[in-house]
């Protein structure tokens, strides 16, 4: 028996749409990421980009459990010393929702020539419900109960 390895062929792309209205930030990001990366197709091959489109919409309305609505920050540096920044979770979800998601999903990502250069342009977020996507026609992504 042989083991399979995607050629460029092979590889099949689709787009899909995910609603993040009401469900846990954590959960969403690892399945978000399972799907970018191509790991829920019996052809995953770890060195292509087997993976397919993911669109992600109200991201405005997704929620963290537990009292990480206070405590979560996120940390950014100019390169200057003494020059760090720590943005509290609400105040980033109140201003840039979509970072919040592409934050958490980039750091499930590979960091690898192909998580930094290839699976991160896979991922589109939007804060509201309306997408420029329509052409793509992206199929409706659900997750199990348990995920919500």
């Amino acid at each position: 028996m042989k083991t399979f390895t995607a050629t460029p062929s092979t590889i099949e792309q689709r787009w899909y749409v995910v609603d993040a209205e009401g469900m846990v930030l954590g959960r969403l990001a690892t399945e978000v990421a399972r799907i970018i990366r191509g790991k829920h197709k019996p052809t995953f091959t770890p060195h292509m980009d087997t993976g397919d489109n993911v669109i992600v919409i109200n991201a405005a309305k997704v929620k963290v459990t537990g009292r990480k609505a206070e405590q979560k920050a996120y940390f950014t540096h100019s390169g200057y010393m003494g020059h760090d920044k720590m943005i509290p979770f609400a105040s980033m979800l109140a201003k840039h929702p979509e970072r919040v998601i592409e934050k958490a999903v980039y750091g499930m990502l590979p960091k690898t020539t192909l998580g930094r250069q290839v699976l991160r342009r896979k991922l589109r977020v939007y804060a509201g419900k309306d997408h420029p996507h329509v052409a793509q026609q992206p199929a409706p992504l659900t997750f199990n109960e348990s995920e919500k």
